[in-house]
């Protein structure tokens, strides 16, 4: 399976998906062969198909042309999806209000909560969960440092 520069990769595409008003998200060697570059794009508004087409149209010449990537691979163009994961500060202040998943580090073990993003400052995020049974609503403060994996979760 052939390795590619993904940082290279990332820093060729990102100032003209900025351009064009996208922000790169992730890039990703993928596939069974390992001939899949993946990108996963976003901005203020839903990713449409449309979207995704125009960035597979511009991205797709520049990385012909600049030689990053040796022989053929497919390029798929898409959204980071509903239950995106949340990697930085900038991702959990986007999305303060809305519902998460978070699991963090309690002590020695781990621990998951569900629930509304209240707050999110400088010391870490604060996750409104359900009681059980019926109980009042809880806040969880979780410090940055306690944080394992967070992504949006989808409300039913």
């Amino acid at each position: 399976m052939p390795t590619w520069p993904i940082p290279s990769i990332k820093e060729l595409l990102e100032p003209t998906l900025n351009h064009m008003g996208f922000e790169l998200y992730s890039v990703d060697q993928s596939g069974q062969s390992g001939r899949t570059l993946r990108i996963s794009i976003d901005h203020n508004e839903p990713i449409t198909i449309e979207d995704c087409e125009r960035v597979s149209r511009v991205a797709g010449p520049l990385l012909d042309h600049s030689n990053l990537i040796d022989g053929p691979y497919d390029l798929e163009v898409s959204s980071p999806g509903a239950e995106r994961p949340l990697r930085h500060r900038q991702d959990y202040d986007r999305f303060n209000g809305r519902r998460v998943n978070i699991r963090y580090r309690g002590g020695e073990t781990e621990s998951v909560v569900e629930g509304q993003l209240v707050a999110v400052d400088a010391a870490g995020i604060a996750v409104q969960s359900l009681g059980a049974r019926g109980r009042a609503p809880v806040i969880v403060h979780i410090t940055w440092e306690d944080i394992v994996a967070g992504r949006l979760a989808v409300t039913i």
